[in-house]
This record gives C-alpha cells, structure tokens and sequence, in this order.
C-alpha cells in the first residue's frame, strides 16, 4: 500500500489500523498511524459518565480532522492530544 491509502485505512477502525501498520508503508505513514493510535487511545476514555460524553464528542472531531488530513495528505496535528508521539 502507498502511504495515502496507508494513512487512511489507520483512521478506519482498530483492525484498519493493524493493518495499516503491519502491511503498509510504515516510515511514510508514521505521523498518521501516531495520530491515529494517539486518538483510539483516548477514546477509550468515553467511557466515563458525564463527562465521557462530551470527551467522546471530542474525540469524533479529532477523528474526523485527522481523517481529512490523511485523505488530504497533510500532517497537521490534532487539537489537545495531537503533540503526543507513541510510534518514534
């Protein structure tokens, strides 16, 4: 897979972002798989009442932004989280 199509599939789901990582063009695509992994992450912080919510709503958004940049192939980091680096 190129890198776009690598970028892309990372933000789909938790399988897509195996894949991305596994069979993709890693060192092309590390800032999106980072961004990415960085979002699942805390998403599974949504499960906290009340206040989950609105962090879930939070997280959609960062998703969608960080979608929109891999589709546009920009690396442009997300609000909050985005400065975060697991993948070195």
């Amino acid at each position: 897979m190129d890198t776009k199509t690598t970028s892309i599939i990372a933000y789909i789901t938790y399988i897509g972002l195996i894949v991305a990582f596994c069979a993709g063009d890693r060192e092309g695509a590390k800032f999106h798989l980072n961004q990415a992994l960085v979002i699942w992450l805390f998403s599974l912080l949504s499960i906290i009442p009340c206040i989950g919510w609105i962090w879930a709503i939070f997280m959609m958004v960062c998703w969608i932004m960080g979608l929109i940049y891999a589709i546009n192939q920009e690396e442009k980091q997300v609000p909050l989280i985005g400065g975060i680096k697991i993948l070195k």
